[in-house]
């Protein structure tokens, strides 16, 4: 290859369906903030529980937004390119993530975090059937935002009783 030039390299991913050991420990781990905010949220009293929710979608924000610059950096590994449909759900991700910290009032931050990670359950099992994601994508992802989905629902049911 000459100064200058353009070299084209092709490469095959091979992968596995199964979730890798790391993928569970690294995914699990970014999830036990949830209960544990949600917890804070529901056991502690006053102000307390109102710092609980803060940082629950403070959290909820930055998990999300993490997310959402995974699909990017696949984004860019995908054959044939990048796809329209993978650059819209990144933009659908941290637009969800930051009206989430710009919102005023907490049924709506959390209802926006809500949205973000049910459509995470959804779309990275297509996403890894297109190709567009790991195939493991398929199986964690719904199983793993159920962790999230399940908190800030209970956390927007305390929010809502306590008006």
């Amino acid at each position: 290859m000459t100064q200058g030039s353009a070299a084209s390299v092709r490469f095959t991913v091979e992968e596995r369906e199964d979730v890798p050991v790391l993928g569970l420990v690294m995914g699990g781990s970014a999830m036990v903030p949830f209960p544990l905010l949600t917890l804070a949220a529901w056991l502690a009293r006053g102000a307390w529980s109102g710092l609980a929710m803060t940082w629950l979608v403070c959290w909820g924000a930055a998990i999300l937004a993490f997310l959402a610059g995974v699909r990017r950096g696949l984004s860019f590994r995908t054959p044939g390119g990048e796809r329209p449909a993978q650059i819209v759900t990144v933009v659908w991700l941290y637009l969800l993530a930051a009206g989430a910290l710009l919102l005023p009032w907490i049924l709506g931050q959390l209802g926006l975090l809500a949205a973000g990670y049910l459509s995470l359950a959804v779309m990275d099992p297509a996403a890894a059937r297109r190709q567009e994601a790991p195939l493991f994508f398929a199986r964690l992802r719904p199983l793993q935002m159920t962790v999230p989905l399940a908190c800030l629902a209970a956390a927007g049911w305390l929010a809502w009783r306590r008006g």
